[in-house]
């Protein structure tokens, strides 16, 4: 009789260990980190193949919008309170079940699929997708019965996401007019090692998604080209020229941190190789998960501005791209070999593009606009967004910190003027103070309450 109690008891003890077990499985929840982590899974893809800035900055727009929705969609059974309602796109509403669907699962699982369709080499995200599976049912956060439902539920929100992408004109690119370059000494021209033919010139026929008319958000036109002694552009063509012939090793740190060229090409002998490295929009998006984590913001939140921040970015390029075309600029290493210095070569390699304005001033005051309204002014990082790429991280005070240490970059770097790299930031400014208007304050602050 004692053994049989022994025994009765030894199985209650074992019974009770397995559902506390399971409790306390399904209590802990995965930290937004997960998210961040596949996100750099994106990433890898772009730099693999080569996306051009504007265009990557298009896939995490629709990758990170994609998981945003989902988690909206999951929690609050619609998208009333998503980005996309305060944006000039629109997606039709969806009715999903939502019992058994774990929000954070399926906020990842739709990012990929997207990424997946709209990135040519989408498909090294399908192994990434299979993991996410293991890892969540492995976890018990989702039951082996409820995938299927899951997968289903991400893929329902991941197809609304590409129907959208397939209507903002990137399909049109190729059946436009072939850009040729302008003739004439002030226009852009390729640009040493590889003259590569100009990227994206048609970029500013996508469609943005909060900017009504890019037209609005001009800077100001470029100092016209004039090589007279004392004239705007002689001027800066000087600058850049004294600039680089005397760069601190604190100056080729900071040009090189912020270099994040995708297009770079180093030759030996006759053969090109292509040096790998993330696009400034990457950049952003990198600093965005520091700033996140940082602060300790929740899925919601970490989604939330990841979405914005990348909007953010493809609207900014689009306007950005739209100067850099209107105004055709020639790039300081064309004058200056030309009419200065024959031997003369920019710390940093010329990108493949015309030079006003400034891409990374644009799109660098504008994430700093947003960033600094959502965590705050005096918000210290350590941007370690470079450390994969082989570059030591960097210190910063604040966004606006590091925005303005990216323009002054491609001083540095010998690729763009002054007044490129001014302007550019004021145009920068614009847009994100124009996205900011466009939200509504008090979903736009949750996350200052971290």
């Amino acid at each position: 009789m004692q053994k049989r109690i022994q025994y009765l008891y030894l199985l209650l003890t074992l019974v009770i260990t397995c559902i506390s077990s399971e409790v306390r499985a399904q209590k802990e929840t995965v930290t937004p980190t997960l998210f961040i982590d596949n996100l750099f899974f994106v990433t890898e893809v772009m730099v693999t193949d080569v996306a051009s800035p504007p265009a990557a900055a298009r896939f995490y727009a629709y990758t990170t919008l994609a998981a945003h929705l989902a988690y909206v969609q999951a929690t609050k059974g619609s998208l009333d309170e998503s980005l996309i309602k305060i944006t000039n796109r629109q997606l039709t509403p969806l009715d999903l079940n939502h019992e058994g669907i774990n929000p954070a699962f399926v906020s990842i699982y739709a990012m990929l699929l997207v990424g997946q369709e709209i990135m040519p080499s989408g498909d090294f995200l399908i192994e990434k997708q299979g993991n996410l599976i293991q890892y969540f049912s492995g976890n018990k956060w989702i039951r082996k019965k409820e995938i299927e439902k899951n997968i289903h539920f991400a893929r329902s929100i991941a197809s609304q996401v590409l129907k959208l992408a397939r209507t903002d004109g990137y399909r049109q690119l190729s059946t436009l007019t072939r850009y040729s370059p302008k003739k004439g000494e002030g226009y852009w021209f390729p640009t040493p090692p590889a003259y590569m033919a100009a990227v994206e010139p048609e970029w500013r026929t996508i469609q943005p998604f909060f900017l009504q008319n890019i037209e609005q958000y001009k800077p100001t036109p470029p100092a016209p080209f004039d090589l007279t002694e004392g004239s705007p552009f002689k001027l800066q063509l000087d600058e850049v020229f004294e600039v680089t012939s005397k760069l601190s090793e604190e100056q080729e740190l900071i040009a090189n941190f912020w270099d994040c060229n995708p297009f770079k090409v180093e030759f030996s002998g006759h053969m090109a190789i292509g040096i790998k490295k993330i696009s400034p929009g990457g950049h952003w998006v990198g600093i965005t998960g520091i700033a996140s984590e940082k602060a300790g913001l929740n899925w919601e939140e970490t989604l939330y501005i990841h979405a914005l921040v990348s909007m953010a970015l493809h609207d900014a390029f689009i306007s950005c791209w739209e100067e850099k075309y209107d105004s055709n600029r020639v790039r300081p290493e064309t004058v200056i070999q030309r009419h200065l210095d024959q031997e003369w070569r920019p710390l940093l390699q010329t990108p493949p593009f015309p030079e006003y304005t400034s891409g990374h001033s644009v799109i660098s005051s504008a994430s700093a606009e947003i960033l600094t309204a959502y965590f705050g002014e005096n918000f210290d990082f350590i941007d370690t967004s470079e450390v994969y790429f082989g570059l030591p991280e960097r210190a910063f005070d604040s966004f606006y910190q590091a925005a303005e240490e990216a323009a002054i970059s491609r001083l540095y770097g010998g690729i763009h003027f002054r007044d490129a790299i001014e302007e550019g930031v004021k145009q920068g400014k614009r847009i994100g103070l124009t996205i900011l208007e466009s939200i509504n304050s008090k979903a736009f602050l949750a996350g200052q309450s971290k």
